[in-house]
């Protein structure tokens, strides 16, 4: 028999895992999913034969470390505006930040009729065949965050996603990249696909907007989904779709103790996980 007042091992062992059983311990690591807010798509003037692809916004997923009672800031990164006509060019998706972990925004997608490239980012913005006959270059992406945009043949590149690089152009367009799916919240999901090219590219799986109407379609919400580029041959001057704007989720072993704070997320529980979905910024502390 042990001697009174003492513990064996076993029986300390087993009290900590029944604390955490009960939410009494915080957690000293979190999961997560950071994806930027994603370009948007350039714009098209009349003569000129489309536009490229809105790069999709970087995701960035992984294990973090964290300490309890500190305070984590979350930023959610806005989706860059789409190119208006053959006036403004399309610009780049803002970044995502969970604590230090930083997903870049998407690059802007390339316009003939302002003779810009694509922008570079998380993915890179398709590019463009200028009307002086010298190919702006498609934008390139950050390595472990995204994809270079496509390149260009005749006309446009849709834009690169997390997953895939952008497509090459044909007559029809060219596709946006495709993104990556994760099921950190419960459901299968796919981010940062990028966005469609003129005349009439799909954007990419994971939230990109496509180039099949004037103007484009904006990315979609909180997936960093880029903005598709303008139809050419639908209006004789066309803008580009917006870029999605970003997301960030983090989630915890459900046996630990909840988070004490966590605006302005949305709380929900799964199968052995507690999960903080932030579709604006704040901060999280556990």
């Amino acid at each position: 028999m042990a001697p009174t007042g003492l513990f064996t091992l076993r029986q300390v062992l087993q009290g900590i895992r029944q604390g955490a059983w009960t939410g009494n311990i915080a957690p000293q690591w979190v999961e997560y999913l950071v994806v930027a807010g994603a370009g948007g798509g350039g714009a098209t003037a009349s003569g000129y034969g489309g536009s490229g692809g809105g790069g999709a916004g970087g995701l960035l997923a992984g294990i973090l470390s964290v300490t309890p009672g500190a305070t984590l800031t979350v930023t959610v990164g806005a989706g860059g505006a789409g190119g208006i006509s053959s006036s403004t060019n399309a610009q780049n998706g803002s970044n995502s930040v969970f604590s230090n972990i930083t997903a870049t925004g998407g690059g802007s997608g390339g316009s003939q009729s302002t003779i810009v490239g694509g922008g570079s980012g998380g993915s890179g913005g398709g590019g463009v065949i200028s009307g002086g006959g010298v190919p702006p270059s498609p934008g390139r992406g950050v390595p472990g965050q995204g994809n270079d945009g496509g390149t260009i043949v005749s006309f446009t590149g849709g834009g690169g996603g997390a997953g895939t690089i952008g497509l090459t152009d044909n007559s029809a367009g060219a596709n946006g990249g495709a993104g990556i799916a994760s099921a950190i919240n419960g459901t299968v999901t796919t981010y940062a696909g990028g966005g469609g090219s003129g005349s009439g590219g799909l954007g990419g799986v994971g939230g990109g907007g496509g180039a099949t109407t004037s103007p484009g379609v904006s990315g979609t919400a909180n997936t960093g989904g880029g903005g598709g580029g303008n139809k050419y041959g639908s209006n004789v001057n066309g803008n580009g779709g917006a870029g999605g704007s970003g997301i960030v989720i983090v989630r915890v072993p459900a046996q630990y103790k909840d988070a004490t704070s966590y605006s302005p997320a949305t709380k929900t529980s799964i199968t052995g996980w507690t999960v903080y979905t932030f579709l604006a910024s704040g901060s999280i502390t556990f």
